[in-house]
């Protein structure tokens, strides 16, 4: 049923709408509403056609070059079921800032950040029925872009498709905000100067599947990564930004090519300057921080990012030295980081900083 536009996007309705899902027993990303979102992209034709339909297989060339040399880009965002019955987006401008710069280091043509929002508004308002109303539940809100031109030489696509799903989803770990085990990988990196480690790609992920298949084999959650020159300065966990309290003061990498831009991370710091916490960006080594650990000084360890939010660790290994963090409990920071930012999310707290967008 063809429907009039929005936003400048055509609609088309599914007219066979899928079950809803039980909201208590939601996974991660295995459950997708009826809809997507598509915009084509030609070479002299520049974006077009935009347009929601039904969700359905994608038919693309077997020599598409998305195929052969993984230009793509992807972004992860969320919307919330409010207190009051409402539905929010998170700072969905930071995450069309992040398309930018990603597509720009994968020679990807740009696409407008306002539009950028609007498809995903569009796409939402077309779904919102699929939003689940139980704690710890969202919906996972997942944009990217494929270069599709069959095309087997070594330069940029010619033609793009830019896609939106959406997948109503639960905790990202089952456990929720519960402490993690964390390895310390000290053989394979995720991301090396001049590289695309700021960028989000499917690259990036699927060179660090080795490591995090080693650390679930040895009892661990998440694997934490050490820089790519030397194998002592701390990085990222995971898919993760890392954040060490150590003597007061909350450290965590610096930007600086390796280490990806999270709109959580950046959510983290804000709080925390606004609670008068004192941080320091900047590189500090995994040695550092065992000897902290060994004075006493290391009393919390966490990560932050979109799917679990904050993600206390309970346990850090690096090679035969193991350290209890916190007597294995969620620290005292990393509950207030998680309850001010899903309190913003929720609408339980107050949005002073103009973080939410409502749907």
């Amino acid at each position: 049923m063809e429907t009039p536009m929005k936003y400048g996007i055509s609609i088309t309705k599914n007219p066979n709408p899928k079950a809803k899902p039980d909201p208590a027993s939601l996974g991660f990303g295995d459950v997708f509403t009826d809809h997507m979102f598509i915009l084509d992209y030609d070479e002299g034709e520049g974006w077009h056609d935009a347009r929601i339909e039904p969700y359905a297989p994608i038919c693309l060339d077997p020599a598409a070059a998305v195929f052969h040399y993984a230009q793509e880009m992807f972004e992860g965002l969320k919307a919330y079921r409010t207190v009051d019955g409402g539905l929010k987006l998170f700072r969905p401008d930071m995450n069309a800032k992040r398309t930018t710069r990603t597509s720009d280091r994968l020679c990807i043509p740009r696409i407008d950040e306002g539009f950028y929002v609007d498809a995903m508004r569009a796409l939402i308002d077309v779904d919102r029925d699929w939003a689940p109303d139980y704690d710890g539940t969202s919906l996972y809100i997942r944009p990217f872009v494929i270069a599709t031109e069959p095309f087997l030489g070594v330069r940029p696509s010619r033609q793009y498709k830019f896609i939106i799903i959406i997948s109503p989803v639960g905790p990202y770990y089952k456990g929720g905000l519960a402490p993690t085990r964390i390895f310390v990988e000290d053989e394979y990196t995720r991301a090396a100067l001049g590289g695309t480690g700021y960028a989000k790609i499917g690259g990036n992920y699927a060179a660090s599947l080795k490591s995090q298949m080693k650390a679930h084999a040895l009892g661990f959650t998440q694997v934490l990564w050490l820089d790519g020159a030397e194998r002592k300065y701390v990085e990222e966990i995971g898919t993760s930004n890392a954040f060490f309290v150590m003597d007061g003061e909350v450290l965590t990498a610096p930007l600086g090519g390796t280490i990806l831009p999270g709109v959580t991370r950046d959510s983290v710091l804000t709080l925390l300057d606004g609670w008068g916490v004192p941080v320091k960006e900047e590189r500090f080594t995994i040695e550092e921080v065992f000897d902290s650990y060994d004075a006493g000084e290391l009393s919390e360890v966490f990560a932050s990012g979109t799917a679990a939010v904050i993600s206390p660790v309970g346990e850090l290994r690096w090679k035969d030295r193991s350290m209890v963090i916190n007597d294995g409990k969620i620290g005292d920071l990393s509950q207030r980081l998680y309850d001010g930012i899903t309190g913003i999310q929720s609408g339980r707290l107050p949005d002073t900083y103009g973080w939410t967008v409502d749907l």
